[in-house]
């Protein structure tokens, strides 16, 4: 079971990687307006894009693996993993956001700033962090 624990870390790890990056180059999107440069970073979100999905597949593969051990093990005590699932769910759910914005901005209709995109990046950071205490702490 370590060697799944091991993997579902390391593929988390990769995933937020992309989760944290992508967004930094929507805002490089947003402020570009030489055609050179966008062409470039819109190749380089969509390729991150491309290579940030199955790292995330497999990262919920092994949390499933890990979840569905220790859940058929340790039976009650594990209401912190409901909030934990909810914020993985929302991890989801931004990923595929970043998937709308990717192609959004390939087909030039970008409607947000820079700004925005900005304060959109920090979203996993915030989901991150609260996952993280959720784990170590266990409050509930």
């Amino acid at each position: 079971m370590l060697w799944i624990k091991s993997l579902h870390l390391i593929f988390v790890i990769s995933w937020f990687a992309g989760l944290f990056y992508l967004p930094r180059l929507f805002v490089n999107l947003a402020m570009a307006t030489e055609p050179a440069e966008l062409a470039r970073l819109n190749l380089m979100a969509h390729k991150l894009y491309r290579f940030m999905t199955p790292i995330g597949v497999l990262a919920l593969i092994f949390g499933v693996w890990t979840w569905s051990y220790y859940a058929f093990y340790l039976g009650e005590g594990w209401r912190w993993m409901h909030v934990k699932l909810g914020l993985v769910a929302s991890l989801i759910v931004y990923h595929a956001w970043c998937r709308q914005i990717v192609r959004d901005f390939a087909a030039g209709k970008n409607t947000r700033s820079h700004v925005w995109y900005r304060f959109f990046n920090e979203l996993p950071v915030l989901v991150l962090f609260a996952t993280v205490v959720l784990v170590i702490v266990k409050p509930f």
